[in-house]
């Protein structure tokens, strides 16, 4: 089921100072609460959600880019580290090393990751909704309801909560 990516980006948009307002309120609660609440629904949500009907983080934004991140993915495309950075890579204001374009440069028509085996460390953790201390990731979590329509389901279902 494809994904209307433009009703999203709108619905998130008009619900964002209630999502921002929601999980600012977050960061005061108990946080094994808040960690069991959001592995809850992390579970449930994904359970119903196919990411290759969106692959909007892929389109939209990048990961930072670690050195064993850069290793690991010019080794999988057969090129020199330098190569890889040079090619795919540059550094931003913050001083991370990100993609230069997006969509990803790895996103084929179909939203899968050719190198997917081999993706950072941050796409195979995205969105970040099933870590431990989650408290401390509320404004992450913020930026990804505007990403990811997964997450913004998520808060949603917590808001009922």
């Amino acid at each position: 089921m494809e994904i209307d990516l433009e009703k999203f980006r709108q619905r998130a948009a008009d619900r964002a100072v209630e999502n921002k307002t929601f999980l600012q309120r977050l960061k005061k609660k108990n946080p094994r609460a808040v960690d069991a609440a959001f592995h809850a629904v992390h579970e449930d949500v994904f359970a119903e959600t196919d990411c290759l009907a969106c692959a909007n983080c892929c389109k939209t934004t990048s990961p930072i880019f670690y050195q064993t991140d850069v290793e690991r993915a010019a080794k999988a495309l057969r090129l020199k580290p330098g190569e890889f950075v040079e090619k795919y890579l540059r550094t931003d204001e913050d001083g991370d090393l990100v993609l230069k374009s997006s969509p990803c440069p790895f996103l084929d028509a179909e939203n899968y990751c050719r190198i997917y085996a081999d993706r950072p460390k941050a796409c195979r953790e995205y969105p970040h909704t099933n870590r431990k201390k989650m408290v401390q990731l509320m404004d992450l979590t913020f930026r990804n309801t505007l990403v990811c329509p997964a997450v913004a389901e998520m808060v949603e279902r917590l808001k009922r909560m």
